[in-house]
């Protein structure tokens, strides 16, 4: 390591962590402004799910073929480049003036983090030599990660108080033109292998089969489901991964070297990564809603209610990274999920109580979920060779974003289903059958009916919508817990270089 390096890795993190930040932040910051935004934009039910989740699907399907491209072109180039699609794209997501063309901006915003999500973990990976100082900053990378994701719903609360819902994104420009020109002065340079192939294709059918599999669960949720377009969905989604499986299995130079899966303790830290943003983000989003559409709190006062969810995380993800020498990175795994699936039943326990009632349990969960992302991102980059950083750290990425794109299509679609399937419309009163896809729809009904007759329909649908939460907030508990379970009996053998 150079003199300079030396002195300016910190600098370094600090640059990575700030993208990083805008990067986990976007995933979640809609939460808040969602509802105002389904009013302004007059979005359907599904226009808003895909609202949504457009930009993690887009980016866990981009994600294994740009980390190997940082392995070819250098990671300080695909960050830079990455960071200036992100803000160009976030220009375009601030004054979209249709659900369709946000849905478009979400997707290069999708590009952009996915060429820079690899590439700050490679970036670590290759910039802290010691191993100590290593966990540390991966510890931070984490902490950045999952509590930036859970921190969304605050920044778009503060925002939200005084500006338009584009203000969400409008405040990724100056962040990103700061950091990239930082990133352009202190970030090491380092060449990447030009004799390494990308797999455009390969990209493309991750990316077709994820859409279509989150396609069909959207379809199978809808009131008016059409069970044709859904199997559809699930036969092109499932062609498609079998199509790349079977090119990966032939290729030379891989997107995905599958045979990494043998690691036992590799294949814990993925699983781990996924089910962990599968509850975060899942959770995160049904919660929002419930928080302004049935209590009636402002974006920001939503915000600052789940508050303790990323303080808890940001604490813990530091502290469980430098503890992992000590305490073994697989007791970690499989206890930060157990601790977060309990916090996640004590929320739902506590689910009418008062607030300080329920920090408890979002404290539990936060913590829980802060510990094992630092966890299991360890786990997967120490696990892969030195020059399969960028897939280690794509696949990682991946896991994450996926995790958070499932969590998004499934929850979301319980919920869906759930509050369409309990809602109980008062005798003799006639509604839009659009009131039975989601809470905004049925309020909008109730706004265009007499005082008297409103009450009831507005009443009814609250009921029906708590209970598609409880059943949310219960499956994801449910997932967390079996997830810690099966990562306990997984990781029998302990993780190389660290003590059980």
């Amino acid at each position: 390591m150079t003199e300079t390096l030396a002195g300016s890795r910190w600098l370094v993190l600090a640059i990575l962590s700030s993208a990083l930040l805008l990067i986990t932040v976007d995933v979640t910051v809609l939460y808040a402004a969602l509802p105002r935004l389904t009013a302004d934009l007059s979005a359907s039910a599904t226009e808003k799910l895909w609202i949504v989740n457009a930009y993690p699907l887009v980016m866990a399907g981009l994600l294994p073929g740009l980390g190997t491209l940082g392995d070819r072109h250098g990671h300080k180039r695909l960050f830079l480049s990455g960071l200036a699609v992100f803000g160009l794209a976030s220009l375009l997501a601030a004054f979209a003036p249709t659900p369709v063309v946000l849905i478009g901006a979400r997707a290069l915003l999708a590009i952009g983090a996915a060429a820079m999500m690899p590439a700050t973990l490679s970036i670590i990976r290759l910039t802290f030599e010691d191993e100590r100082e290593r966990s540390f900053a991966i510890g931070v990378w984490a902490a950045v990660a999952s509590g930036g994701a859970a921190l969304g719903p605050v920044v778009g609360g503060l925002l939200l108080e005084r500006f338009w819902w584009g203000s969400v994104f409008l405040i990724n420009v100056p962040v990103a033109v700061l950091a990239f020109a930082f990133g352009a002065w202190l970030m090491p340079a380092r060449p990447g292998k030009s004799t390494r192939p990308w797999d455009l294709l390969g990209s493309v059918q991750i990316l077709v089969g994820l859409v279509a599999i989150a396609y069909a669960v959207k379809e199978a949720a809808r009131r008016d489901a059409s069970l044709v377009h859904a199997l559809v969905a699930v036969v092109v989604g499932v062609a498609a991964f079998l199509l790349f499986k079977r090119r990966q299995d032939r290729a030379q130079h891989k997107l995905i070297d599958f045979s990494l899966f043998w690691d036992r303790n590799f294949a814990a830290g993925v699983a781990t990564a996924l089910v962990a943003t599968f509850a975060l983000i899942g959770f995160m989003l049904v919660l929002s809603q419930r928080l302004q559409l049935v209590l009636g709190l402002s974006p920001l006062d939503a915000g600052l209610f789940t508050l303790p969810i990323p303080l808890a995380a940001f604490v813990t993800g530091p502290i469980a990274g430098a503890a992992v020498p000590r305490l073994g990175a697989t007791n970690i795994l499989w206890g930060g999920l157990l601790l977060a699936g309990f916090g996640l039943a004590l929320s739902g326990l506590t689910y009418d109580a008062p607030l300080a009632w329920q920090v408890p349990g979002f404290v539990l969960a936060g913590a829980g979920l802060g510990a094992t992302m630092t966890a299991a991102s360890g786990v997967i980059m120490s696990s892969a060779p030195i020059d399969r950083a960028g897939m280690a750290a794509s696949i990682e990425e991946l896991s994450f974003e996926l995790g958070g794109a499932i969590g998004i299509a499934i929850l979301g679609s319980i919920l869906t289903a759930v509050y369409g399937g309990s809602l109980t419309v008062p005798a003799g009163l006639a509604v839009a059958p659009s009131a039975f896809d989601s809470l905004d729809e049925a309020l909008v009904a109730a706004a265009a009916l007499p005082d008297g007759l409103s009450d009831g329909l507005r009443e009814a649908a609250f009921a029906a919508f708590d209970r598609a939460v409880m059943a949310v907030i219960v499956v994801a508990s449910v997932a967390t817990f079996a997830a810690g379970m099966g990562v306990g009996w997984m990781t029998r053998t302990p993780v190389p270089g660290a003590r059980r």
